[in-house]
């Protein structure tokens, strides 16, 4: 009988298990990114405020205000024209409201930051595009933006420093977004007649008629690794001209080995560079010390 009168382990159970809320394990949102070129799963804190790939190099697409805490010296910039009023030229279904919410997004007035600052104390124009910005489109106020950026830097003979991030004419302003490139053109003229300095930066991605226009008319063009850069697509081209293009067009890489920039230059240097180029250009600069 010693089998029956043995002790049973019973599982308790609570009675209450269903009765309240259940905790489960809480997982921070963005604390990985895959980087578009090595295919990587990363730590965001791996990649820094700089935003570069550990493991490739790749720059990762970063704001306009982020760009400028990277590249000039700490509470320099002066922000100039940031109040300029879009207009709907063509009377684009929606367009205004579409504005409107990528301003609240953003927390930007346009697609492009202009002003003044200083590089390592060295006075510069500056102005840099934001693709988070209707894909940095350049439109009548982007365009009036940087010509003014350009006018303001010829009067106080500035040397002018731009950063391009842009998918090209917005079209949502059709042909009043074409007539930027030429507007800003004659202002880039304007500014090298009166022999300053113009430098470049190709940001990821510039294309369209920003790369046909003010991207390409700096004294000095440089651009980020792995940076795309173009006009038309790689599919509209590769239809028009009946040829398959290289798996590397459109990159700076491509660009630089063809003599289209004259460097690639490390997010984590480009400070370093651009202050020794503004040094140089100056007329006591550093090569005459």
């Amino acid at each position: 009988m010693g089998l029956f009168n043995k002790k049973k382990n019973y599982i308790r159970i609570n009675p209450n298990r269903d009765s309240g809320p259940t905790t489960k394990p809480q997982v921070p949102d963005d604390m990985w990114a895959k980087c578009p070129n090595c295919k990587r799963t990363l730590y965001k804190k791996e990649i820094r405020a700089e935003k570069v790939c550990p493991h490739c190099g790749y720059s990762f697409r970063i704001s306009a205000w982020e760009r400028l805490a990277l590249t000039i010296d700490e509470k320099s910039f002066i922000d100039w024209d940031n109040q300029l009023e879009q207009k709907n030229p063509i009377d684009f279904p929606d367009y205004s409201a579409k504005i409107a919410s990528v301003k609240e997004k953003t927390g930007l007035d346009e697609a492009v930051l202009t002003g003044k600052a200083t590089i390592n104390n060295q006075p510069v124009g500056i102005g840099v595009m934001d693709a988070n910005f209707i894909m940095g489109s350049m439109g009548t106020v982007v365009g009036e933006k940087i010509t003014r950026l350009f006018e303001k830097a010829t009067i106080e003979k500035l040397p002018v420093i731009l950063f391009t991030a842009s998918g090209g004419a917005r079209m949502q302003e059709g042909i009043f977004s074409l007539m930027q490139m030429a507007k800003i053109s004659a202002a880039v003229k304007r500014h090298s007649t009166a022999g300053l300095l113009y430098i470049t930066v190709l940001t990821d991605p510039t294309t369209g008629g920003v790369t046909a226009s003010f991207a390409m008319e700096g004294d000095i063009i440089l651009a980020e690794p792995q940076t795309l850069v173009g006009f038309a697509g790689r599919r509209v081209i590769e239809q028009t001209i009946r040829q398959q293009l290289p798996d590397d067009f459109q990159k700076a890489e491509f660009l630089l080995q063809h003599g289209f920039i004259d460097q690639i230059v490390h997010r984590t240097a480009l400070r370093e560079r651009l202050t020794q180029l503004l040094a140089v250009h100056q007329q006591k600069g550093w090569c005459e010390e």
